[in-house]
């Protein structure tokens, strides 16, 4: 397994070891992940082909927010939440659907797809009323390659362009920007904290160990690297016939892809954005996945395939088998995870050490600590020091 990290000029003391366990469960640190690692990060709401016609809308609910992103009569793509300006209901229900207008159904506030407030019934009784001052409230929204991400706050840090900037070379040959859904999202709760889903998608240390169907079709060739806000992995497809009929006969039928390089034909790619976004590349598909925090012991995936064009048989055949594959890894994987959260229960954990090729689990805990000092301790403190800062 090959392992890469980005040059580090100074050297922590807990470089060394992973989040303390408490990290895991405790109420406090939810609060404050919410605050600092969530609220600010970009989160995946849909792709720019689930929106194509003006009042198109998707929603993304997390971290107690409900995010509207809709397509406009002039055909821009907007965010906001999703909550009337009067007396704070939700406007639309469901993850997706299409309105000339979004009308609140409680008192029919109506609001335009740009979020101008056009309407108010009975308006002459609100005295001293500014209407322009009670459009939708709006949220950041960026496009890359297709996706739609949204941003609850703005705290600087860099945009999912630059992010993946490192990586744009490798990922432009799949044609992101053309990509449609295949199917719908789909939502699978967990009973884990989502560091727990993290550690576990960027971990290449396990893969030997629990994956035999990824091991007999990768070989050695899995590997991991991290770079500033995005972690990669990868692994080549063997030659040698798989003894699985899924992964054998995906090995058999998977099909040239004209638009990619011969060295990306049989070829999967991984990246993780942070904190908690992942992109799954595949030669005849492309899936995003992301977990989000539900509870300091909950967390909800939410997940998608997305294709190009293409009406072979060999490719639909292979795109089924790659759910089959990827089914029986998402089945071996979540008994990893639940395992992993039941035992961080136990007193007799607390922190463990962390090997030098696990670069991407490393990076995380360094960036966490950055963020919340308080994860620097290896035991939990009283209870209510996240409303103290």
């Amino acid at each position: 397994m090959a392992t890469q990290a980005a040059d580090q000029t100074t050297i922590d003391p807990l470089e060394g070891w992973s989040l303390p366990a408490w990290t895991y469960s405790d109420p406090d640190f939810f609060e404050a992940e919410r605050e600092r690692v969530f609220a600010p990060s970009w989160q995946v709401v849909c792709h720019e082909s689930d929106l194509p016609a003006p009042g198109d809308w998707h929603t993304l609910d997390y971290i107690g927010e409900s995010v509207i992103a809709v397509r406009g009569a002039d055909g821009a793509l907007r965010a906001f939440t999703n909550v009337c300006r009067h007396r704070g209901s939700r406007l639309v229900d469901g993850a997706s659907g299409c309105a000339k207008r979004l009308v609140c159904p409680y008192h029919a506030w109506t609001y335009d797809l740009d979020g101008r407030l056009a309407g108010v019934p009975d308006s002459a009784s609100y005295p001293a009323f500014d209407r322009d001052r009670h459009g939708l409230a709006p949220v950041d929204l960026e496009v890359w390659r297709g996706f739609v991400f949204v941003r609850l706050v703005d705290d600087g840090g860099p945009s999912v362009a630059r992010m993946m900037a490192p990586y744009e070379a490798m990922v432009a040959p799949y044609r992101f920007e053309e990509l449609t859904a295949l199917g719908r999202v789909t939502l699978r709760p967990r009973a884990v904290n989502w560091k727990n889903v993290g550690d576990n998608y960027s971990d290449g240390l396990h893969i030997p160990v629990a994956h035999p169907g990824l091991t007999r079709l990768f070989g050695r060739s899995y590997g991991v690297e991290a770079e500033a806000n995005v972690d990669r992995m990868w692994g080549d497809l063997v030659e040698t016939p798989s003894r699985n009929w899924s992964e054998r006969m995906y090995q058999k039928l998977l099909p040239p892809v004209p638009h990619l390089p011969p060295h990306r034909q049989r070829h999967w790619l991984y990246f993780k954005l942070w904190p908690n976004v992942a992109f799954d590349i595949y030669p005849d598909q492309v899936d995003f996945m992301q977990w989000l925090p539900v509870s300091p012991t909950t967390s909800l995936i939410r997940e998608i395939s997305y294709v190009l064009p293409d009406e072979r048989r060999e490719m639909k055949a292979a795109r089924y088998l790659n759910w089959r594959i990827n089914r029986q890894v998402n089945t071996e994987d979540t008994d990893l995870i639940t395992r992993v959260q039941a035992g961080m229960a136990s007193r007799s954990f607390s922190i463990g050490p962390l090997s030098d090729k696990e670069v991407c689990l490393r990076h995380f805990c360094a960036r966490m600590r950055d963020i919340i000092p308080e994860a620097r301790s290896e035991r939990r403190p009283a209870p209510g020091w996240s409303q103290m800062r």
